[in-house]
């Protein structure tokens, strides 16, 4: 699939972020837990969350629109096709074993942006009383009762803590996660949880502390906005010295950006859930380091980096979350970029002037930021590889050009 960019005006009118990925996702997952039905609503539809509803019915849900039921599962192997797509297919895990005492999931696929192992999960799980074995690329999880447990995570891995959060909202006793990834997204998921009758404690901090339940109930919920999408459109409006408005997003999940955006010379006012983004004065570069909450998203390093590749001046960017998370620097020097890379910094050196190219997407942010480079690049910017963007970003080629942009989707 391929999506074409001409360089484009700026950016003016209003785009609406929809609901976040990263939180439907484990939400969805989590909807077997209860055994009952759950509404949930503004899942973006995406191929992750189309992919993920493809699974859970293969494992005998019925899912119609946004009604979740889990009654009728009756399997706990997740097929292979669909986890190879879908790396947070392993969210599956803790559910399928709390429902079923079992759960076997192949080892799943994704972007290829690092290892992100899954050792973390294994890890929490064995802590909590599972029994593990790994064959063939599948992994094999089995225990009768999970029990509480205090639990140490190596590092905040937001696919570990969802998983563990679920498992232990069925243990026997209290466990205890300490060094939990702290992101709004997992905020979401255990206020879900809490909903149904969960006890989890400390949500938003790294220490979070869950008393395991006997069942829970069926409710409704809505997944909060999309901030990667959201900071998306915003560096849109940035990189094109556009003037409009970004609707659905929350301020407080948003200040890193927020700050290197007023310190690049972007104003940005606020209104609610609305952001009046004022991009028209001259930008200047910045540096930026990617962090776990609250730090700087690394889900925002490669669209700040194409805009840092007009901005005036020398800025700075420091990977720290993901080792292989530059395949899109490639694609940007064919486009003119001035960008120096050592390991995991790189040094970007705003230029005057980006010229369209044949460019690929390795993978979803990546494509993003090879899509936002495009608005501000002379001629035409073709994107191959663009079905990795369309597994983040709901109606993104439409939502763009509603704003005035140059693009859409090319027929192969």
């Amino acid at each position: 699939m391929k999506i074409s960019v001409k360089k484009s005006a700026p950016l003016s009118g209003v785009i609406e972020a929809g609901g976040a990925k990263n939180s439907a996702l484990p939400i969805m997952a989590a909807s077997i837990l209860c055994g009952k039905k759950c509404q949930i609503n503004s899942i973006p539809k995406l191929a992750d969350t189309e992919n993920m509803k493809e699974i859970m019915c293969e494992l005998g849900c019925r899912i119609s629109d946004n009604t979740f039921d889990s009654g009728t599962l009756c399997g706990y192997t997740a097929p292979y096709e669909g986890v190879k797509k879908l790396r947070g297919s392993f969210l599956l895990a803790a559910p399928l074993l709390v429902r079923l005492k079992r759960a076997q999931i192949p080892l799943p696929g994704g972007c290829p942006i690092g290892t992100r192992p899954i050792d973390l999960h294994l890890k929490g799980l064995r802590a909590v009383g599972a029994e593990i074995d790994t064959y063939h690329g599948v992994v094999d999880i089995k225990c009768r009762q999970l029990k509480g447990a205090r639990i140490y995570l190596d590092f905040p891995s937001v696919g570990a803590t969802e998983n563990l959060i679920m498992a232990a909202s069925f243990a026997d006793g209290e466990t205890v996660i300490e060094n939990a990834a702290a992101e709004p997204e997992i905020a979401d998921l255990c206020d879900f949880l809490n909903k149904q009758g969960a006890n989890i404690r400390g949500i938003g901090g790294n220490t979070l502390k869950i008393e395991g339940v006997r069942e829970l109930s069926g409710v409704t919920h809505k997944i909060i906005p999309d901030r990667i999408e959201a900071g998306t459109y915003i560096t849109a409006f940035a990189i094109t010295g556009g003037k409009g408005i970004v609707k659905n997003v929350r301020s407080e999940h948003q200040k890193p950006l927020l700050a290197k955006l007023a310190e690049m010379g972007v104003k940005i006012t606020e209104q609610g859930e609305d952001f009046l983004v004022d991009a028209t004065s001259p930008i200047s570069s910045a540096s930026i380091k990617t962090l776990p909450y609250p730090g700087f998203p690394t889900d925002m390093q490669a669209p700040f980096m194409s805009l840092l590749s007009v901005a005036k001046g020398t800025g700075m960017v420091v990977e720290t979350v993901f080792e292989n998370r530059f395949l899109h620097i490639a694609e940007l020097l064919r486009m003119g970029a001035d960008i120096r890379t050592d390991g995991r910094t790189s040094v970007v050196e705003g230029v005057t002037r980006l010229t369209g190219a044949k460019v690929e997407a390795h993978d979803l942010r990546g494509g993003a930021a090879l899509a936002i480079a495009g608005l501000a690049a002379e001629g035409e910017t073709e994107i191959s590889g663009a079905e990795h963007i369309f597994r983040g970003y709901e109606r993104f080629c439409e939502k763009l050009s509603g704003a005035g942009a140059d693009i859409c989707t090319l027929n192969d």
